[in-house]
């Protein structure tokens, strides 16, 4: 038997579909307060089965923090899959990141210890991953981290929870860490990376010339059931389909869209004034900023991801980013 945390997030939901049309028999840890009408219309997007596929799911109470919640979760699991994390890049949620990425990490890899997991899958980030030493270097799951580098609250909480799953392998439990670029797919419209379709519905004007990597949520899926269906252990990979500018994703949305494209550079002098104005909505007006110091630096960063290590080892072919788009748009409620 499975155990899925985060299974009502974007990519646990998309997770749970995949395993569910496989036959596994699968458990999902979820809050007491939780909604699962996200995770319905994630399965409604890819089945006409979906309620069936749905309900094959047992869904159980608890959290990462409730040791004991974990203990009855992991009975007669065999396999974990830890999807479970706070996305933020704002400073008031430094404190709940570490308590819920770092600690709930950690309590995962111990109960997985305790409970004789055979193998644990964590979904880690690209946040967790180095800096390149020269401008335009390609990341790799090699670059090495430093503590001096400029690093979001996110960035470090991601990069403190695979420490507690290298922790865990030292300790002889077998796992594997995935570190998806931004990740692209259906639902979830109103948090995380489904936001820039959101946003650029909304009417976006203005576009960066960062870039970035992004991959399709389906892919990010497939590689995590490909690796655990493998031998391979005490690794970590990075997916990504391929690297863009702000620039091209957000126009590409809007095509898919149909909507107008936004057509003015956002300068570094721009952005710095729009996250200071967003600052003080935040003061005056009690607005928490979506936009925040941390979002304007990273939009006209310039990184590239490498993904050839997941392509050699499992001879994966990633969905277009393209493609990706598209099909996303095809559900964006109008």
């Amino acid at each position: 038997m499975i155990l899925v945390t985060g299974g009502t997030g974007l990519v646990g939901s998309h997770l749970l579909f995949d395993l569910t049309k496989k036959g596994e028999t699968i458990r999902a840890l979820k809050r007491e307060n939780s909604s699962l009408q996200d995770v319905r219309d994630c399965f409604a997007y890819y089945s006409d089965k979906a309620d069936e596929l749905f309900d094959k799911i047992e869904w159980v109470n608890g959290d990462m923090l409730d040791t004991d919640s974990l203990d009855d979760a992991l009975k007669g699991i065999t396999k974990v899959y830890h999807c479970a994390a706070l996305v933020s890049f704002k400073k008031a949620d430094k404190k709940q990141m570490k308590q819920i990425n770092v600690e709930g990490t950690r309590n995962i890899v111990d109960a997985c210890i305790e409970h004789k997991i055979q193998k644990l899958c964590f979904v880690s980030s690209v946040a967790a991953l180095g800096t390149p030493e020269e401008k335009d270097d390609i990341v790799s799951e090699t670059t090495p981290w430093s503590p001096e580098d400029k690093r979001s609250g996110y960035s470090i909480s991601k990069f403190n929870s695979e420490l507690e799953v290298w922790r865990g392998i030292e300790e002889g439990l077998d796992a594997v860490i995935v570190n998806p670029s931004i990740i692209l797919g259906p639902g979830y419209w109103h948090k995380g990376s489904s936001m820039l379709f959101t946003t650029v519905a909304k009417g976006m004007k203005y576009f960066t010339l960062g870039i970035t990597g992004y991959v399709d949520v389906r892919d990010v899926s497939k590689a995590m059931i490909q690796l655990m269906d493998s031998d391979i252990k005490n690794e970590r990979f990075l997916l990504n389909a391929d690297n863009y500018s702000y620039e091209f994703i957000f126009k590409s949305i809007a095509k898919a869209l149909n909507l107008p494209e936004p057509s003015k550079y956002a300068s570094p002098l721009l952005t710095g004034i729009g996250w200071r104005l967003a600052y003080l909505k935040k003061i005056f007006l009690f607005q928490e900023p979506s936009f925040t110091r941390a979002t304007a630096r990273s939009s006209h960063n310039r990184t590239y991801y490498s993904n050839q290590k997941i392509k050699d080892r499992l001879n994966f072919d990633f969905i277009k980013i393209e493609n990706s788009i598209k099909d996303t748009a095809k559900h964006y409620p109008q």
